[in-house]
């Protein structure tokens, strides 16, 4: 690696985990972000990737109010140090934004992930490190592979559209800082976005794209808990 590789750069990433939602799909009596995967929480999987890079200046976990204020011991085991938490709010979007408020301004580069996303990959991370600081906002990304159907009803199809040039939207997502902050700055109150990428988009950003893995899964149902299980042990 060249000395003047982005990677090689003191650490001045942070990120934000946005950890405040119940998951109430998944079931069970604690959020699904708690549940664990092959014996690990998989809140505690989905840091775990971002506290091994040397980048990483400080993580931000937003909980929900209740689990921010008393947290379970595996997780206040950890905290201290570059990993700290605060209360989300009633949106991902709303969570978001109070994590960035509490970045510490050494961050001039902020990761956005999801919690429900235990399997990140360094190289995914490393590739939306290294696009970000070009400048632009950054996501990882899988090309849609299935064909599309549409419905008004769920249950009549209406067409066929083509899925050429449509991805898979995945985190984590970059940004330089002020972008992101700026971007939250000109959303005010509408805060329903489902990832900070439409945001930026929004005001008129520039976001790219790096190619993302299958394994980087979105954990949302039951199914998906099985499926992560097998991932957890392969």
């Amino acid at each position: 690696m060249l000395p003047t590789s982005p990677l090689d750069l003191l650490p001045d990433v942070g990120v934000l985990l946005a950890a405040a939602g119940r998951g109430n799909r998944v079931g069970g009596s604690a959020p699904k972000q708690f549940q664990s995967i092959g014996g690990v929480p998989m809140l505690l999987r989905a840091i775990r990737p971002f506290a091994a890079h040397p980048r990483v200046h400080e993580i931000v976990v937003a909980l929900p109010p209740a689990q921010a204020l008393a947290p379970p011991d595996w997780l206040r085991d950890v905290l201290g140090g570059r990993l700290r938490i605060v209360q989300g709010g009633a949106t991902r979007a709303a969570s978001v934004r109070c994590a960035l408020h509490a970045l510490q301004p050494a961050c001039r580069l902020v990761l956005v992930h999801d919690a429900a996303r235990p399997f990140v990959s360094t190289a995914e991370i490393d590739a939306v490190i290294a696009a970000a600081e070009q400048g632009a906002g950054a996501l990882v990304a899988i090309p849609v592979s299935d064909t599309l159907k549409r419905s008004e009803d769920g249950r009549r199809v209406v067409d066929t559209p083509s899925r050429a040039g449509l991805y898979r939207a995945l985190t984590p997502q970059a940004f330089p800082r002020a972008m992101l902050e700026a971007a939250y700055e000109a959303a005010g109150d509408w805060l329903d976005a489902t990832d900070d990428a439409g945001l930026v988009e929004a005001m008129g950003g520039t976001v790219v794209l790096v190619p993302g893995h299958s394994t980087n899964i979105k954990v949302t149902t039951p199914d998906d808990f099985r499926l992560a299980e097998a991932l957890a042990v392969s």
